[in-house]
């Protein structure tokens, strides 16, 4: 079942979705909708019966690195790049009053 998508639904989605949608593009919008939908539909109709699901169309092992500890006691050189800092805080302006 494919859904349709005339003009007055065009219209009524562009505004929900807070789209500004010039009266002139309506129609081929609508028309490219109806093509997507269409497309849609054709994929469902795909038997994948027996296709396993899969993350990603490649068959590659994520490269982590290793959960080690390390030494980040690095506060004095990661504190000097700030604008204000005291006590080891960054000092932010005041935004509420």
């Amino acid at each position: 079942m494919i859904m349709a998508f005339d003009q007055d639904t065009v219209r009524r989605t562009a505004h929900l979705a807070r789209i500004a949608l010039p009266q002139t593009e309506i129609p081929a919008v609508a028309e490219q909708l109806e093509r997507i939908m269409g497309l849609v539909e054709e994929l469902r109709a795909i038997d994948t019966t027996g296709v396993p699901t899969m993350a990603h169309p490649l068959d590659l092992d994520q490269p982590l690195r290793p959960d080690t500890v390390g030494n980040h006691a690095q506060r004095e050189l990661l504190m000097a790049s700030a604008p204000a800092a005291e006590h080891g805080l960054f000092l932010v302006p005041k935004v509420i009053e």
